[in-house]
């Protein structure tokens, strides 16, 4: 008698481990499932480890975009490459980058709405020993860089006119923190930089030899795909997305980076004393890129369209 007792407490053990293991799977699915749904309605924007993000990173971490009622998803990807990917497999509907990118988008199918041109610049910088200083001294060295980008861009601007010795070799390196670590590292003999890792290229002690902001037109941008922010929905998304983009540009500009520190080294990685020697730097209100920025912009890109990836 008492051994059917125990087999018939033991069974009764088993089925309700069961019945607890079953419900719990079932409820695993159901939150799954809400956080499908819950990230497909929310305004996912794919950034970089570049400083014009700072006014996203902001607005996330501060609050802005709750305050408004807008659910944005901030998708940290290292390349443009990525972040090319992820919009147009329908990943993110909008991203930071740049018009030699997003208009080489537009040229192969993907609608693009302009939100904001960016204060985003980049650097050419050469190593400390390979003892370059100027454009011209180019000749037979290597140049990290992203095709068909803002640094491809750049770097046919910063050879234009100029004699070299021999063929500068440009060399596609897509992340950019890969591209720092190799020019630390003495692999490459100068590489393109956004900040803040312009920066950090810098205080090593490694020269600028070309600015952006010398003679290219504003190249930074913020893109949504067209068909991802056509309805109604969307398009109060967005209306909320860019003023607490605003907002938080407002906030930079009045407190400075600095007063961000610990939003810095946690998306960027960079000490304080990088944080300490970044640039003056104004943000700017979300407007689209001007339309003299976007006719340059469109000859260059409409002269690499037989070129593939």
């Amino acid at each position: 008698m008492k051994r059917a007792l125990f087999y018939i407490l033991i069974m009764s053990l088993l089925a309700a481990c069961s019945d607890s293991y079953e419900t719990q799977k079932r409820l695993d699915r159901m939150k799954q499932q809400e956080e499908r749904r819950s990230d497909s309605l929310a305004l996912k924007v794919a950034v970089l480890p570049t400083l014009d993000c700072l006014p996203l990173y902001v607005a996330k971490d501060r609050r802005m975009f709750d305050t408004l009622g807008v659910d944005v998803r901030l998708k940290a990807i290292g390349s443009q490459i990525d972040c090319d990917a992820a919009l147009s497999h329908k990943r993110v509907e909008g991203m930071v980058s740049d018009l030699v990118r997003t208009e080489r988008l537009v040229r192969k199918g993907v609608g693009m709405r302009y939100i904001a041109a960016t204060s985003a610049y980049w650097q050419l910088v050469a190593g400390h020993k390979a003892r370059i200083r100027k454009t011209s001294q180019l000749g037979d060295k290597t140049v990290g860089m992203t095709r068909f980008s803002a640094t491809d861009y750049l770097t046919g601007l910063a050879l234009k006119g100029v004699k070299t010795s021999s063929e500068v070799f440009h060399i596609q390196i897509n992340d950019p923190q890969v591209r720092l670590r190799m020019l630390l590292n003495n692999e490459l003999d100068a590489v393109w930089l956004a900040e803040p890792l312009a920066t950090v290229a810098r205080t090593r002690s490694n020269p600028v030899i070309a600015d952006s902001r010398d003679k290219a037109p504003v190249l930074g941008v913020i893109a949504f795909r067209s068909d991802a922010v056509a309805d109604n929905y969307r398009r109060r998304q967005l209306n909320k997305f860019i003023k607490a983009y605003n907002t938080a540009c407002d906030s930079i500009n009045t407190h400075g980076m600095r007063a961000y520190s610990d939003i810095l080294r946690k998306y960027y990685d960079i000490s304080d004393k990088d944080i300490a020697a970044l640039p003056a730097n104004k943000f700017a209100h979300a407007a689209a890129p001007s339309a003299k920025d976007m006719q340059k912009v469109e000859a260059f890109v409409s002269s690499t369209l037989s070129v593939s990836y």
